[in-house]
């Protein structure tokens, strides 16, 4: 279970990134965040801000419309 969920869902590229960016500035280092999205694209683009930022993307599913990311705050 991660230490903080954010609510991502009904919110279009690039929103569930700021508010994951935002999330993750207030987390230690360790911390995990869960993001919760419907914009398809959601699934690269979190592949592409972990990359970019350092943060683990620990996993990734989807389950019906909802996609579900696992972020460890390591940057």
């Amino acid at each position: 279970m991660a230490d903080v969920t954010l609510d991502a869902k009904g919110l279009n590229c690039p929103l569930p990134i700021l508010r994951a960016k935002k999330a993750l500035k207030d987390l230690p280092t360790g911390g995990t965040l869960e993001i919760q999205a419907t914009d398809p694209g959601a699934v690269k683009d979190f592949e592409a801000f972990c990359r970019t930022t350092g943060n683990e993307l620990m996993e990734s599913h989807q389950e019906g419309n909802v996609y579900f990311f696992t972020i460890k705050h390591t940057a």
